[in-house]
C-alpha cells in the first residue's frame, strides 16, 4: 500500500514541475512585463487543473486495478468458504475427524469431529502433537509413533494405521487413521493432512466373530449351516460344516458341502422323522429332533439335532443352522434304564407277593403259637429250665409277631399313595397314646412336658399320627439313660401354614457322625437292645412322608436326641 502511495506521489510531482517548467519558459519569451502578473495567474489555474487531471487519471486507473484485485480476493474468499462448507460436510457425512499437521512447526489443528466423536471441548484439545500422541492407548503409541515417523521419512504420501484414541470421559475408542503428506520442491515434510475414523463397532464387531469362529471351531456340537431352501427337492444344501462335524460323522468339509444331510442316511433311518424335518423346513419353524443316522463308514449312530431359521435384515429366511450331537451311548443308557426299570419293577412286584403271602401265611401258625402259649401260661409248670425255655419262646413269638404286623403297616403306607385325612385334635392323640404306654411310663417315671396348646386341630391322618407318636415316645422310654432321671418335652408350633412337632429327650443318643445317612433305614440298629428291630423310625418316616410332611433328627451320645416333624395344615 505504502509502494502505490510513493508511486503516485512521485508521478504527481513530476508532472507538476514538467509543467511549471513549461510554463514559465512561455511566459519568459512570449510575454511583455505588464501581462506577467495576469499570467502568472492563469498559468497556475492551468497547473492545478492539468495536474488534477493527470491524478485522477492515475487514481482511475488505480481503482479499476483494485476493483479487479477485490473481485478476484472476492472470489478466491468465497471459493475458500465453499471449500470450508464442504470440508464440513464431508467431515459430518463420513463422522471422520479431520486434522491438520504442519510438520515443522509442529502445529496441528483438529476439526469439529472432535468433539462430536470423542467429546472434547475446544479448549480441552492441544495444538501440538505431543497432544495427539499423549491421547493414544499406551499399548499402542510407542507402535504408532515408529510407523508414523518412518512414513515421513520415506517418498510415499499416503499412510494408515489402527490404534485406540483417548475420550473425553478417559474411555478408548478404536480409529482407523489415514493421512496424506505434502512436501516441498526439495523432498522435505511441511505438512500432513489427515482424518480419524472412529471404527470400535467394527472392532467390537470382529472381536465378536472371532470369539464366535473359536467356538464353533472348537465346540464339540457338530454345527452344519445350509441354504434356506430345498435343493432338487432334497434336504437345503449345506455351506459349512465346523471339524466336531467331521469328526462325529467321518465325512470331510469338501465332501458335505454343497451336498445335503441327505448323505447322512440310511436303511433304519426312520422315514416319519424325515417328513417331520421337511414339514419343519416348510413351516420355517424350529425344530428339537432325533434321528437314526449313518456314518461315513456305515456304522449306526443316534443324532440329535436342532433346526434354527436364520433371517436377514429385511426379515426374508437366508439360512438354516443345525446344532448336532451323537446321543448313542445316551440312547443306550435309556435302554438300559428302562430295562433295568422294568425289572427292578417286577422285582418289586414279587417282593411285595413274597411279603403278603409270607405275612398271610405266618399269621395263622403266630396266632396258633401264641393262643398255644397263652395256655402254657395257666398251667403250673415246676421245672425251673423248662419255664425259662417257655418264657423266651414266649417273648420271640411276641417279637416276631410284632415285626410281621409293622412289616404289614410298612406294606400297607408303600401301596396306599393317597391318604384320608380329618381335622384331629391333638390331645386326644396324646390322651390314646399315653393310655396304651401307662405301663411303660409307670416303670421309667420320666418327667413329662407337653406344650401343645398352640396348636388345637391338625388335618392328617388319625391312625398314622398316633402310630407316629406312639413309636417317639416308646423310642424315648426304652432309650433311657440310667444314670438320669428321663426328662421328654414334647411341643407343637405353627409356622405359617405349618405344623411342627418336636420330640426332645435326654436319654442315651445316637452317634450321628456314623449313622446319618442311615437313620432312617429299614432294619437299622444303632444299641445292642435284645427287643430292638430296627423298624420304628423307619416305619416313622413311612407315615410322615405318607402324610406330605418331613422328619429331622438331631441326637448327641449321652446327651439325648430331638426330633422334628413337620406338617402342611391345610
Amino acid at each position: 500500500m505504502k509502494t502505490k502511495t510513493n508511486q503516485i506521489t512521485i508521478i504527481y510531482l513530476l508532472i507538476a514541475v514538467v509543467l511549471a517548467t513549461f510554463l514559465y519558459k512561455v511566459s519568459s519569451v512570449y510575454l511583455a512585463p505588464e501581462n506577467y502578473l495576469l499570467f502568472n495567474l492563469i498559468k497556475d489555474f492551468i497547473l492545478i487543473f492539468l495536474t488534477a487531471v493527470a491524478i485522477r487519471f492515475i487514481l482511475t486507473r488505480n481503482e479499476n486495478k483494485n476493483k479487479t484485485i477485490f473481485e478476484r480476493l472476492e472470489n478466491t474468499n468465497n471459493e475458500i468458504k465453499e471449500s470450508n462448507d464442504k470440508y464440513d460436510i464431508v467431515a459430518k457425512a463420513t463422522s471422520d475427524t479431520i486434522w491438520d499437521w504442519k510438520i515443522q512447526e509442529d502445529k496441528l489443528s483438529w476439526s469439529k469431529g472432535i468433539k462430536a466423536v470423542f467429546g472434547y471441548e475446544e479448549d480441552q484439545v492441544g495444538d501440538s502433537s505431543s497432544w495427539w500422541f499423549g491421547n493414544i492407548h499406551p499399548e499402542d503409541s510407542i507402535k504408532m509413533s515408529i510407523k508414523l515417523y518412518s512414513f515421513i521419512e520415506q517418498k510415499t504420501e499416503k499412510w494408515q494405521d489402527e490404534y485406540r484414541f483417548k475420550c473425553a470421559d478417559d474411555t478408548y475408542k478404536y480409529v482407523l487413521d489415514r493421512g496424506f503428506l505434502l512436501k516441498d520442491e526439495n523432498g522435505k515434510a511441511i505438512r500432513m493432512i489427515g482424518a480419524l475414523q472412529d471404527i470400535t463397532k467394527q472392532k467390537e464387531e470382529e472381536l465378536r466373530l472371532k470369539l464366535l469362529e473359536t467356538v464353533i471351531l472348537q465346540t464339540k456340537e457338530s454345527i452344519v449351516i445350509t441354504e434356506a431352501n430345498f435343493n432338487k427337492n432334497l434336504l437345503p444344501k449345506v455351506i459349512y460344516v465346523n471339524p466336531a462335524f467331521t469328526q462325529m460323522t467321518g465325512y470331510k468339509s469338501e465332501e458335505i458341502i454343497n451336498n445335503s444331510l441327505s448323505i447322512l442316511r440310511g436303511p433304519n433311518t426312520d422315514i416319519t422323522v424325515l417328513k417331520r424335518i421337511l414339514e419343519t423346513i416348510k413351516n420355517k419353524e424350529e425344530g428339537l429332533l432325533e434321528i437314526k443316522s449313518y456314518r461315513k463308514d456305515k456304522t449306526e449312530f443316534w443324532l440329535r439335532f436342532t433346526m434354527i431359521p436364520i433371517y436377514n435384515a429385511e426379515q426374508e429366511l437366508s439360512h438354516w443352522v443345525s446344532i448336532q450331537r451323537d446321543v448313542t451311548e445316551e440312547k443306550n443308557q435309556e435302554k438300559e434304564k428302562e430295562q433295568l426299570i422294568k425289572e427292578l419293577t417286577q422285582n418289586n412286584k414279587d417282593l411285595k407277593q413274597f411279603s403278603y403271602i409270607t405275612s398271610h401265611n405266618l399269621r395263622a401258625p403266630m396266632s396258633n403259637l401264641t393262643g398255644l402259649l397263652n395256655l402254657i401260661e395257666d398251667i403250673e409248670i415246676e421245672d425251673s429250665e423248662l419255664k425259662e425255655i417257655i418264657d423266651g419262646f414266649n417273648k420271640s413269638t411276641h417279637l416276631l409277631n410284632e415285626t410281621i404286623e409293622d412289616l404289614t403297616k410298612v406294606m400297607i403306607i408303600k401301596d396306599n399313595i393317597a391318604i384320608e385325612t380329618e381335622n384331629i385334635s391333638l390331645k386326644d392323640i396324646f390322651e390314646n397314646v399315653f393310655n396304651q404306654l401307662t405301663t411303660q411310663i409307670e416303670l421309667s417315671k420320666p418327667i413329662l412336658k407337653l406344650d401343645i396348646e398352640h396348636v388345637n386341630l391338625l388335618n392328617t391322618n388319625k391312625a398314622y399320627l398316633e402310630s407316629i407318636l406312639l413309636n417317639l415316645l416308646t423310642n424315648s422310654l426304652k432309650y433311657r439313660a440310667n444314670n438320669r432321671v428321663l426328662r421328654i418335652t414334647i411341643a407343637a408350633h405353627q409356622v405359617d401354614d405349618t405344623i411342627q412337632l418336636s420330640f426332645k429327650d435326654n436319654g442315651i443318643g445316637i452317634d450321628l457322625v456314623k449313622n446319618k445317612d442311615k437313620i432312617f433305614g429299614l432294619y437299622q440298629r444303632f444299641h445292642d437292645y435284645p427287643d430292638s428291630k430296627g423298624l420304628g423310625l423307619y416305619l416313622v418316616k413311612s407315615q410322615v412322608e405318607a402324610m406330605k410332611g418331613t422328619i429331622s433328627i438331631e441326637s448327641q451320645v449321652n446327651k439325648g436326641t430331638t426330633i422334628t416333624i413337620t406338617f402342611k395344615n391345610k
